[in-house]
């Protein structure tokens, strides 16, 4: 069912509260250029916790919000990723989905069967674009893990550098998660800017 639960893990801006509210509540992030419409329930989070994934960041392309590189994960490369999960309902999830991939969300979307049923192989691409490949990234308290991300592995494209508004955000993040001051935060982005292609 749509209300049911589900960790939404996020390892770039949406790590900041205040960002993923966006795309729950609808509205411009602080530092972003697109307005987002919100997910049709817009209940906060229930709960968040930080988590470390086992693949690695990497920034590539241009986002539309932000300008610069965006962050996309690896599931298959080494890591690790430090990362944020959310406990959503399945439909928060699907509308968050749907907005990454710069759609409005609609009732019945197909993706809410597919995360329903569990992903064949941990694996599902909606299309080839940005943010159109979930992927299972494990169980935390029973509950299924499940992330947004490019289908394209990290080797696999050229790596574009983040703008400051975008790290910024994901700092944040990082801070609220985990505590880490920024210059912590630097380092960080500086060794996985360091890992480009």
């Amino acid at each position: 069912m749509a209300q049911d639960p589900i960790w939404y893990v996020c390892y770039g801006s949406n790590m900041s509260a205040a960002r993923l509210r966006r795309y729950l509540e609808g509205g411009r992030p602080v530092g972003g250029q697109v307005h987002h419409v919100g997910a049709r329930d817009r209940t906060p989070p229930a709960r968040d916790t930080a988590v470390t994934l086992p693949g690695r960041v990497y920034f590539a392309g241009e986002s539309q919000t932000w300008g610069g590189g965006m962050a996309f994960y690896d599931h298959d490369a080494a890591g690790p990723t430090p990362a944020r999960a959310y406990l959503v309902t399945v439909g928060q999830f699907v509308d968050i989905a749907a907005q990454e991939m710069h759609r409005a969300p609609q009732p019945d979307d197909p993706l809410e069967a597919v995360v329903l049923a569990g992903l064949y192989g941990g694996r599902h691409s909606i299309g080839t674009g940005h943010y159109e490949t979930i992927i299972d990234v494990g169980r935390f308290e029973g509950l299924p893990m499940l992330t947004i991300t490019a289908p394209h592995a990290a080797a696999a494209v050229p790596h574009t550098p983040p703008g400051e508004p975008y790290l910024a955000t994901l700092a944040e993040g990082l801070r609220e998660s985990r505590g880490w001051d920024r210059a912590r935060c630097d380092e960080y982005f500086q060794r996985v800017c360091g890992q480009g292609r």
